[in-house]
């Protein structure tokens, strides 16, 4: 198998239709639940490196009682990459209108 935090950011980038997402949604769960038991450690890590915010994690945890965990990560998870890829999206089309000689 290989290291959970590879399939976890490999999953959240190539996810494209509801089914995907919901199917994503539920390997990410499992690869979470693995790594609360194993190595919470390395989750840390992986939030981290995917921006997620602590404080906002902590506040949704606390709401949901801690149940389903690896769930509400994996949500959080799911929108903070939507979040990345419609922020670059946005500073794409915000680039067109800079002449050719002033573009890096």
């Amino acid at each position: 198998m290989q290291e959970p935090s590879n399939d976890i950011i490999q999953l959240v980038s190539h996810a494209l239709t509801v089914k995907e997402v919901e199917d994503l949604r539920q390997r990410l769960a499992e690869e979470i639940d693995i790594l609360i038991a194993n190595d919470f450690l390395r989750l840390v890590r992986i939030l981290y490196r995917l921006d997620i915010s602590e404080k906002k994690l902590k506040k949704v945890l606390e709401e949901t009682g801690g149940k389903n965990a690896a769930a509400t990560i994996a949500d959080m998870i799911i929108e903070r990459q939507l979040q990345k890829i419609r922020s670059r999206e946005a500073f794409k089309k915000g680039n067109d209108d800079i002449p050719d000689e002033e573009k890096w």
